[in-house]
């Protein structure tokens, strides 16, 4: 059936006029338009008073868990905003981490921490100099962290250029402070290159060893801090596969 002009605005007014009717009932009726929630607080920022009664195996133990939970993707959810505005007047975190520069490592959300409760340095090869060592005595000396952790990873570049000895530009004395890591006594039997995953791993792990070593020898403040039992120094390594970090014994 054809329907003229007029009759074919006359049915569309007429089913405008229905459409808000019914909105309008809607509204009076209470319904409101469905609401996004809003996203959960979540734990709040760390205080002086909570940073003071934690201890170095404690700090430890709650980023393995929070690792575990990173690996099972069950982070904590947090308003991150939120937790911004808190934070803004001061600082009290429990660790630092110096980790490597990769940007395959999350490392808040590795340790499922959110704002203001680490510290983390970040140096391609996870190596110690001057300016990460004053950075890491603010770190637990002025600011009051319990725990520094060293975090190498799996088939870090830098020490596979370590490895190599490539040479290019500032690389070339960046590398220099990881080469000692080649020297450490240590077994190992296979092909010492950078095309052998296996002495990739070792190397990487012998230059995390020699980071927590360096920290120790070259900071009196945190060497004695370490023997008083204010802080606890030690050695992770990240698996850039599965997530997890696994501790490095001396």
């Amino acid at each position: 059936m054809n329907r003229s002009p007029s009759a074919s605005c006359h049915l569309f007014s007429c089913v405008m006029a229905i459409l808000v009717a019914s909105s309008l009932t809607a509204v009076t009726a209470g319904e409101q338009p469905a609401q996004s929630p809003s996203q959960p607080a979540g734990p709040s920022v760390i205080t002086r008073e909570q940073q003071a009664d934690l201890t170095p195996d404690a700090v430890l133990q709650e980023l393995l868990e929070g690792n575990r939970r990173f690996v099972q993707d069950d982070l904590t959810t947090r308003n991150h905003s939120a937790r911004v505005r808190e934070a803004y007047a001061g600082q009290f975190p429990k660790a630092v981490i110096l980790s490597c520069l990769d940007s395959r490592i999350p490392v808040e959300d590795v340790f499922d921490r959110g704002v203001g409760d680490i510290f983390v340095a970040r140096v391609a090869g996870n190596f110690v100099n001057e300016d990460i060592l004053g950075s890491l005595e603010f770190g637990c000396h002025v600011a009051g962290a319990r725990l520094i952790m060293v975090l190498g990873h799996t088939h870090c570049g830098a020490v596979q250029a370590a490895i190599d000895d490539v040479r290019l530009g500032n690389i070339t004395p960046m590398l220099a402070k990881i080469r000692p890591a080649l020297e450490r006594p240590g077994a190992f039997s296979g092909e010492k290159t950078a095309a052998n995953p296996e002495y990739v791993a070792h190397i990487c792990r012998q230059n995390i060893r020699m980071a927590v070593d360096d920290i120790r020898r070259r900071s009196t403040i945190l060497k004695e801090m370490e023997q008083d039992g204010s802080i606890t120094i030690v050695g992770g390594y990240y698996d850039l596969k599965s997530g997890a970090v696994s501790l490095i014994d001396d």
